[in-house]
């Protein structure tokens, strides 16, 4: 089964570089770096602790980890990996220079090696659900002891894993802790081959996140900036779709507050233009974050503001009034409901939450 799989990996590698390099003509941060994802790049200082958080949430859900182990462990050094362009951003947005950001390889036996030879790591956190089977191999046989921290995996997934048979069964069999969110995840883990002895129920480590001094403050000038006066929601990390409900929603809110403002935040950026179009379409009045210098109308007259920018989201959540959360109109599983409730805000979302069960139960109780 092993082998099947990284075939297929060898055969699907070439498509997804070939994917990368379209996305990179139009921008070129994907361009950056990208022999990171063959194992390449410069050796760093051995013996760190590496953490692996795949897109954007992951990274925010790492801080409360990377602040605390930079507290403790200060002469450690700290490595953190990711796979989207967004998410290498936001760690270096987030982390500054006390953290080496790259991005994490394909999962092929060569890159994966080539990774291990410059980082070198002590320790290896993953989190949530990535399950890279030569990867946790590779860590195996290194004896690099392997955590999932915050490890969630829904009913939906196991079928998946259970249909790959004897895969994952030895890629969780091979001495790694489980630190489960809540204890169906512990449960579902087990099914799917993890050692129940080192199984744990930890909870959830966006519990743990901290709204940034900052925030707030900047939370004011945005509201002052384009809202002063006005009512302001957001609806933020937005997956296709779900911006034209935002703007149905907007036409009812404007009903009874003519002078309200609605703030889309699309999840990802390739799809800036893409949503740019959607509100062009729908006829509204709007600027772009990225270029309301050359708006025609004054802010003050907008009905919406595409923020097309990165790593504002929470500031923008800061500025406003109500919060819905995306990736949960659709059936994406949510993204976190905990920043704005941090911030003390109503809070919007959709029935498809199951990225984060837990979270949203409690919200809703």
């Amino acid at each position: 089964m092993r082998f099947l799989y990284t075939l297929l990996l060898y055969l699907a590698a070439p498509l997804v570089s070939l994917l990368m390099f379209l996305r990179g003509l139009k921008d070129r941060s994907h361009w950056r770096n990208f022999g990171e994802r063959l194992g390449l790049g410069p050796k760093l200082e051995p013996s760190g602790v590496w953490i692996h958080a795949v897109s954007v949430g992951e990274v925010q859900a790492a801080a409360p980890l990377v602040s605390s182990l930079r507290q403790h462990y200060p002469d450690i050094p700290l490595i953190l990996t990711t796979f989207t362009v967004t998410g290498a951003s936001r760690a270096r947005s987030l982390f500054k220079d006390g953290v080496r950001v790259r991005y994490i390889p394909f999962d092929l036996p060569g890159s994966v090696k080539r990774f291990f030879n410059r980082v070198r790591p002590r320790l290896a956190v993953i989190f949530e659900t990535e399950l890279w089977p030569n990867l946790y191999r590779e860590c195996g046989r290194r004896r690099i002891p392997l955590v999932l921290a915050s490890a969630r995996i829904s009913q939906r997934s196991v079928s998946r894993y259970r249909r790959l048979g004897s895969l994952f069964r030895d890629t969780l069999a091979s001495g790694v802790v489980v630190a489960a969110q809540a204890g169906g995840d512990a449960d579902r883990f087990r099914e799917i081959g993890a050692d129940p002895e080192r199984t744990h129920v930890t909870g959830n480590l966006k519990f743990d996140f901290a709204v940034p001094e900052n925030t707030i403050a900047h939370g004011k000038q945005l509201r002052d900036r384009y809202a002063r006066g006005r009512p302001m929601w957001v609806a933020g990390s937005t997956h296709r779709g779900e911006e034209e409900a935002a703007l149905e929603a907007h036409k009812l809110v404007r009903s009874a507050h003519p002078e309200a403002l609605l703030v889309l935040v699309p999840r990802h950026p390739n799809r800036f233009n893409d949503v740019a179009e959607v509100i062009r379409n729908s006829g509204v009045r709007f600027v772009r974050r990225s270029r309301e210098t050359d708006a025609e109308v004054p802010l003050s007259a907008i009905d919406v503001l595409l923020v097309d920018t990165l790593g504002e989201l929470l500031d923008f959540y800061a500025a406003s009034d109500v919060a819905f959360v995306g990736g949960s109109l659709v059936p994406v599983g949510g993204h976190n409901l905990l920043e704005p409730a941090a911030l003390g805000l109503p809070i919007l979302t959709g029935p498809h939450n199951f990225n984060s069960e837990d979270i949203a139960r409690l919200l809703i109780s």
